[in-house]
């Protein structure tokens, strides 16, 4: 709960409660947390934020009960129902299914549409971003009243889950190891995938099951992450669509990067591709250390670090047969990958201070 919703976002409720002032500093540290662009309002976001986690997932927890009530018992049922809920809107991907029946998995609930769906929902609730959802809650469906951000975050997110839709439901389910699978199963298979692999890592299919590119494909998805602001991990979905936007203005020969008929301002392009640069050093660098530690297949390792660094925590099966250095290496990967890794620097580089002068400038041909 507390990764879910965010260390900083904790302790300003827990302050809250308390009575005690809410100061400027922490107002500027929870605006960055939240992803918002105004200190304004924080102290109401908190609260915003507070509500909406725990009634999405006490409706959760409610809607989960009957699925395992009847194999537990009703008081039993709701807190495995609770804990799923908790797990899936925070983007956890822990489940209890062993408790359920013995050697029972997620597999076992592969093809339960009622239990998928629910599990889904949370997991896009919790992953889209309170900022989302506070302008949904301020604008209702105008869309076009909607922040910027807001707009690139549900366009982004919506293409996001249409494309790798249509690679596992057409790319994989049609393969040859899921020929025993029916059409409307291998429908909520694919969809489930689609949602849990961005980086709640619910895990109802054995990831070892697809096929190479398959794997290449969840390792992109899980490096993408969620949406800025939410309990999912990654490189965040507008970071992403800030590259492109940055790469086709320059494909157009266009002097700015735009979205929706807004510029967006040099710092966020060059924060955009410093966080992809270190996500991307890091999960390659991870990748290849574990490859040379462990002997396991390089596509193994990559996937390994990028489900560590995304916090996905989908696994093709190596995790529990790792080195005590190896695991060292992923408890790294998913410390930087939540606390984020331009977080990790700054903290570091607090005390160096800007110099009020600048360096002459000299043109570089790049590409």
């Amino acid at each position: 709960q507390i990764g879910g919703m965010g260390v900083v976002t904790f302790s300003v409720t827990i302050a809250m409660v308390s009575g005690r002032k809410i100061g400027l500093m922490q107002r500027t540290t929870m605006a960055e947390t939240a992803a918002s662009t105004s200190v304004g309002g924080m102290v109401r976001l908190t609260g915003f934020i507070v509500k909406v986690t725990f009634v999405f997932e006490f409706i959760g927890a409610f809607l989960l009960t009957p699925v395992f009530a009847k194999h537990v018992g009703v008081v039993k049922g709701f807190a495995y129902g609770l804990f799923h809920s908790v797990s899936a809107f925070c983007n956890a991907g822990f489940d209890l299914m062993g408790g359920v029946g013995k050697g029972m998995t997620m597999e076992a609930y592969a093809d339960n549409h009622y239990f998928n769906v629910i599990l889904m929902m949370l997991i896009v609730v919790g992953g889209i971003g309170f900022l989302v959802w506070d302008d949904i809650r301020n604008n209702g469906l105008k869309f076009r009243c909607y922040r910027m951000q807001t707009k690139i975050v549900l366009y982004v997110s919506a293409f996001l889950l249409l494309i790798s839709f249509i690679y596992f439901y057409a790319g994989e389910y049609a393969g040859t190891s899921f020929e025993d699978v029916s059409g409307g199963k291998k429908v909520m298979r694919a969809l489930f995938q689609t949602v849990t692999l961005r980086s709640a890592g619910f895990a109802e299919v054995d990831p070892s099951l697809y096929s190479e590119p398959g794997k290449l494909i969840m390792i992109i998805f899980m490096m993408i992450g969620g949406s800025p602001g939410s309990t999912a991990g990654g490189m965040k979905t507008t970071t992403i669509a800030v590259l492109v936007a940055a790469g086709m203005s320059v494909f157009s020969r266009k002097e700015d990067v735009s979205f929706f008929g807004r510029r967006i301002h040099d710092d966020v392009i060059k924060y955009a591709a410093t966080i992809f640069m270190m996500y991307t050093i890091l999960f390659v660098t991870g990748g290849i250390f574990l490859c040379i530690i462990e002997g396991f297949p390089i596509l193994t390792c990559l996937f390994e670090s990028a489900a560590a660094i995304s916090t996905a925590g989908i696994s093709l099966g190596i995790t529990s047969k790792l080195c005590a250095i190896s695991k060292v290496i992923i408890i790294l990967l998913m410390f930087l990958g939540r606390a984020g890794g331009l977080t990790v620097v700054f903290a570091a580089l607090a005390g160096e201070k800007k110099g009020l002068s600048r360096l002459p400038m000299e043109k570089l041909t790049v590409g």
